[in-house]
């Protein structure tokens, strides 16, 4: 079986996000990372080379494959935050209805500017995303 890239690192969140382009991302980038910690109580860490992530779950898809994630990760691309919510996106249908401008994808929500969107809403869902996490997935440590 392939070794997964997706895994936690040493590598300093900080020092990763002064890269972000444009500085706009960056800062909208480190105001997610922030409400993660905030939420969670943990420090953000790197997750492969692109995912800043807190917490960590493990899954196994029926097909057998298994490995462990983030229970909240961001990642701030070219085009846009994206946000990783434990569970997908569907469960958080009523809460993302309230969030502002935004797009979804197969387990992952897509903001472009987080002027866009209602940060009291945004922290209701990475809380509600939390929540599931540890009660549908208990078997790890959250460090």
């Amino acid at each position: 079986m392939a070794e997964m890239k997706t895994t936690v690192n040493d590598a300093g969140v900080g020092a990763w996000l002064d890269t972000v382009e444009p500085p706009e991302r960056a800062s909208d980038a480190r105001a997610v990372a922030a409400l993660m910690e905030s939420i969670s109580g943990h420090e953000p860490k790197m997750w492969g080379s692109s995912i800043v992530g807190v917490g960590r779950y493990r899954y196994r898809y029926e097909s057998g494959r298994e490995g462990e994630m983030c229970r909240l990760g961001l990642s701030p691309r070219k085009a846009n935050q994206v946000l990783y919510l434990a569970g997908g996106q569907s469960r958080f249908e009523p809460i993302l209805d309230r969030l502002g401008k935004h797009t979804t994808g197969k387990g992952c929500l897509y903001i472009r500017n987080l002027s866009d969107v209602d940060m009291g809403v945004l922290e209701e869902l990475l809380a509600s995303s939390w929540a599931w996490s540890l009660a549908a997935h208990p078997d790890l440590p959250i460090a």
